[in-house]
């Protein structure tokens, strides 16, 4: 049986297996990173500096700045070795969307204006996973400085609080304490199955708080079991909200399978290529591969999780390309190469919506390129 890179420390290269020159591989990675990450290139360009030495990553289809996508760049930027990037994105969410009073003090505000001005005083789960993943890599990386760059303190601070708010009266955790599922956002007893992330509790339980280690790796379990409750038994395709028993939550039309939907075979396929855990649901990549195998890019659409389609067309086709090729890190044969090509040959998003693309774009390109790493 296969061993995790956790374990071996080898990362595979999709693209190298198809024959694809390790050197256009590097080279396609750079030139995206220089297409997303700086201003040379305006159509494609989704961080943006300011001029005291802050930086962020504009959701470009809502025209504002999400925890989502400050911590998709800091994970980006810990990878690419980029730490004055890093630092830039970290310094901005600090500043403006850390919540030190209130409700949700210790959280993050999931979304701004582009001067900072928060749009919503409420977090999102999501951003602080990738948050706190993010920097205990930049810790292990780069190592820790003075505050905010004491990168592994901040972390375990915010994991701390993810956890234990509530026990004084004081909040709610984003995470149930009893089933170890993380919620959609915190005031609610239902989830967003892409915002489960094995991968990263397994390592929160040596690097969080050591009280906090032994719920992690349960947690890492019970998401493993939660995604493959949440997918359909046939088509393999997830709600972008669910109950905790699995169901779909159709409250405001998410209980379909859309935009947020996508990451779930992503997160199932570097589950597979970190840790190749046996319960690793790699099932629900084969069936969401196969479900898609004869339906072409322009006509992706909204499905219910059985696979009917609405009318409604993807917001993101490019993302959830990205999300068919990254799924092939859980899954072999001809439907895997096919979508790992068909991938390598379809550009960046251009235009309004292209943020989420390309923020899934990216992670997928490096995943693929055996250059998503861990840090430890």
């Amino acid at each position: 049986m296969r061993k995790g890179a956790y374990y071996t420390n080898e990362y595979r290269n999709l693209f190298s297996e198809l024959g694809i020159d390790e050197k256009d591989v590097d080279a396609k990675v750079q030139d995206t990173w220089e297409r997303l990450f700086t201003d040379q290139y305006p159509e494609t360009q989704i961080y943006f500096e300011t001029d005291d030495d802050m930086g962020y990553m504009v959701d470009t289809g809502n025209n504002d700045v999400r925890t989502e996508g400050q911590s998709y760049g800091m994970m980006m930027a810990v990878q690419m070795d980029r730490q004055d990037i890093f630092d830039r994105i970290w310094k901005w969410s600090k500043k403006y969307m850390y919540m030190e009073e209130g409700l949700h003090a210790g959280y993050f505000a999931w979304s701004c204006q582009l001067d900072g001005t928060k749009n919503a005083h409420g977090p999102a789960p999501d951003g602080e996973e990738y948050f706190a993943m993010a920097l205990y890599f930049a810790s292990k990386r780069w190592g820790d400085r003075e505050a905010p760059f004491n990168y592994s303190e901040q972390a375990t601070s915010l994991l701390i609080d993810c956890l234990h708010k509530g026990e004084n009266n004081d909040g709610h955790p984003m995470w149930d304490p009893e089933n170890k599922l993380i919620k959609f956002i915190p005031e609610v007893d239902f989830s967003d199955p892409s915002y489960h992330l094995p991968h990263f509790y397994e390592l929160f339980a040596e690097m969080a708080a050591e009280e906090d280690r032994p719920f992690w790796k349960e947690a890492a379990e019970a998401s493993r079991d939660y995604i493959r409750l949440a997918a359909h038994d046939e088509t393999g395709l997830s709600p972008e909200y669910a109950f905790y028993d699995g169901s779909p939550n159709h409250i405001r039309g998410f209980g379909d399978f859309f935009s947020d939907s996508y990451r779930v075979i992503m997160n199932v396929g570097l589950d597979n290529e970190w840790f190749a855990d046996s319960n690793t649901p790699v099932e629900v990549n084969e069936k969401v591969q196969k479900f898609f195998q004869n339906i072409e890019v322009e006509d992706y659409r909204r499905y219910k999780i059985d696979g009917e389609p609405f009318e409604e067309k993807s917001l993101h086709p490019i993302g959830l390309l990205a999300s068919l090729a990254m799924a092939s890190l859980a899954t072999e044969g001809e439907l895997s190469d096919h979508y790992v090509k068909k991938f390598w040959e379809t550009p960046l998003r251009t235009g309004e919506r292209r943020y989420y693309d390309n923020c899934l774009y990216f992670f997928s390109l490096i995943s693929l390129a055996g250059k998503f790493k861990i840090w430890k």
